[in-house]
């Protein structure tokens, strides 16, 4: 069950609400090849550890604007996995995306959109706070920012 608790005050191009939601529901099996050609199921990636999953593209501009916010976290918080889901995108750009922002994690390669749809988002970027035992905590609909992914984070290890 999702619990829109904050929401930004404004609305994406198609109508929905961007802004931050609480959840309680299981993280759906997420599986495929990375942008690097390895195979990843993010259950087994996270490893009983907080996962944050960031949906992004290479042409998102928003997606451009958190990207050094969310490699910094990543550096930052070493007890919390990442993992990106590149969406409907294409591969070179996408692997250009990795160098010129220098991601210390792992994207999943989402041509289709598959993957990315088994998590509901309704735009991109989202992302996702996942807890140890694999339960989606909180969703961003929309980009977010350090002081808002942090709290969400800090709140989850606690």
């Amino acid at each position: 069950m999702v619990a829109v608790i904050a929401a930004a005050s404004c609305a994406g191009d198609d109508g929905s609400i961007l802004g931050v939601a609480a959840a309680d529901d299981p993280l759906p099996r997420l599986v495929g090849e990375s942008l690097t050609g390895d195979r990843i199921d993010a259950g087994s990636y996270a490893d009983g550890r907080v996962l944050v999953i960031n949906v992004w593209a290479h042409d998102c501009a928003p997606c451009r604007q958190e990207q050094p916010m969310l490699s910094d976290l990543a550096d930052r918080y070493r007890d919390v996995r990442f993992l990106g889901i590149n969406y409907d995108d294409d591969l070179d750009a996408a692997r250009a995306w990795i160098r010129e922002y220098d991601v210390p994690y792992p994207s999943l390669f989402d041509p289709a959109g598959r993957t990315a749809a088994t998590l509901g988002y309704p735009a991109l970027p989202d992302t996702y706070v996942v807890d140890r035992d694999g339960t989606i905590r909180w969703l961003v609909f929309g980009a977010t920012d350090r002081e808002e992914l942090t709290g969400l984070i800090d709140d989850v290890l606690t």
